[in-house]
């Protein structure tokens, strides 16, 4: 079985950084195209970020280009999203996000097909 099980949230302070792991297992990590999305109270989901299997292209939602990094590693199974700057904004649940069926693309960037359970993110002083 699929399984996504996303670590690394928590408290900060605006500025502040974190990183986010993705812990993945039940698939053949390296064939797949990965992504984060997050969401905050009384949102729907807001995509964040993907990245090719075989270590194909990242991309990036405009509010995280500069200051996140998304990176895999196909050794571990391992997903990564290292946040700089943060803002009171950024604050949400954040989760890590399979594209199963299709190939991640700008136009189908919410077609993932699993998710984790998602880590908190808070960003306040």
């Amino acid at each position: 079985d699929v399984r996504l099980v996303e670590s690394g949230g928590g408290l900060v302070q605006p500025g502040g950084s974190l990183r986010l792991s993705c812990a993945a297992s039940g698939f053949t990590f390296r064939s797949y195209d990965m992504g984060w999305v997050r969401q905050a109270p009384g949102n729907g989901p807001e995509w964040v970020s993907a990245i090719r299997s075989y270590q194909g292209g990242t991309y990036y939602a405009d509010f995280a280009k500069g200051r996140f990094t998304i990176s895999r590693d196909d050794t571990r199974n391992m997903l990564y999203l290292q946040m700089n700057s943060l803002k009171p904004e950024d604050t949400a649940v954040y989760f890590c996000a399979l594209y199963w069926n299709v190939r991640y693309t700008e136009e189908g960037r919410y077609k993932y097909d699993f998710q984790g359970q998602g880590t908190q993110v808070t960003v306040s002083s």
